[in-house]
């Protein structure tokens, strides 16, 4: 079992290293399809903003950028992979100085505040809300959350983002949209208090709630199936054969086992909200990586666009590795290699 658990981990290191080595190249190269680069992009935008001479703007991007867009493709390509094999993600083309390392230290740790928030209660919500859909299957309220479920699962996140805007922040003016702008209020100063908790607390709702609302019913349809499955198994029988009670049947038999699905993709999604964050943030104005991303594509910072997705890329992957030894160790039935027990 030793030797099977070693090979199955180093099978699983070997796919991760190379879908990261995979995504990377992609990475690279796609970014460069985007019309235009950091030059003629800064270049217009000076032009635009000062009305200086295109020769002026050609200038200031020469002294400003450390990047040659005439220099061979393959030779940026070789020179991008040695440095990160050195855990060398780059320096900012838009912020000059500022290494992408930092840039990501800076911006990851709120979007992952937010995003980690809304998904445990999107999740703990989800589960609840289907135990009940499983066990009044054909009833009213089986028909009304499955339905509200499946219209918040089909609308993506930013059109709920932009009725939130328009809704709470507009129309019946619940939130100051511009005080709730930014990760804490200009001025406070960080620290571990009560007081600048409940500031972050204030500027991550929004995002939060957009989260919430646009992940829940995926979790309620999904424990609902997962439920009503677990239902008819054997061990449910036996268990209500025995005299046990409804409630400890729930919780010790189909609750813990109807959950153990969800898990695997709990850690999954994780990587892929994080990813999906942009438009969010971009909304509210919620200065996480998805609001750096956005300033990223629109300035065509390759450095930073890349270390981004690079960061997205490897939480996604490790997210799965960690899924799958959770799910061998949640489930006895379950071996490493994915064949259940005899």
């Amino acid at each position: 079992m030793k030797r099977f658990l070693s090979a199955w981990l180093v099978r699983r290191l070997a796919k991760a290293l190379l879908t990261i080595f995979l995504v990377s190249t992609l990475t690279f190269f796609l970014v460069r399809l985007l019309p235009g680069n950091p030059v003629d992009t800064y270049i217009q935008t000076q032009i635009a903003q000062t009305g200086i001479s295109y020769a002026d703007a050609a200038a200031q991007a020469q002294n400003l950028f450390s990047l040659d867009p005439d220099e061979p493709l393959i030779l940026q390509y070789v020179t991008y992979m040695g440095n990160l094999v050195q855990g060398d993600f780059g320096v900012s083309l838009l912020s000059p100085g500022t290494t992408v390392a930092q840039v990501i230290q800076t911006y990851l740790p709120w979007t992952l505040f937010s995003v980690g928030i809304a998904q445990i209660l999107s999740f703990v919500l989800g589960v609840i809300a289907g135990m009940i859909m499983a066990y009044r299957r054909e009833s009213w309220i089986d028909h009304l959350l499955t339905s509200i479920g499946s219209l918040l699962h089909a609308i993506p996140n930013y059109i709920v983002a932009i009725l939130i805007v328009v809704f709470l922040g507009v129309k019946l003016q619940v939130f100051n949209l511009t005080e709730a702008r930014g990760s804490y209020t200009p001025g406070v100063e960080p620290s571990f208090s009560l007081s600048f908790l409940n500031d972050i607390l204030y500027h991550a709702t929004l995002p939060i709630l957009a989260y919430l609302l646009t992940t829940v019913g995926s979790w309620a349809l999904v424990m609902k199936s997962s439920t009503v499955e677990t239902l008819g198994e054997d061990y449910v029988t036996v268990a209500r054969a025995r005299g046990l009670t409804d409630n400890r049947i729930r919780s010790g038999y189909v609750g813990r086992n109807a959950v153990l699905p969800l898990f695997s993709q709990l850690a999954v999604s994780l990587g892929f909200v994080v990813g999906g964050s942009i438009f969010v943030e971009k909304i509210f104005g919620y200065q996480g990586i998805g609001f750096s991303l956005y300033n990223a594509v629109s300035g065509r910072d390759y450095p930073v666009l890349q270390g981004i997705f690079l960061v997205v890329t490897i939480s996604v992957v490790v997210a799965n590795l960690l899924a799958d030894v959770l799910y061998s160790r949640l489930d006895p039935r379950i071996r490493v290699g994915g064949k259940a027990k005899g």
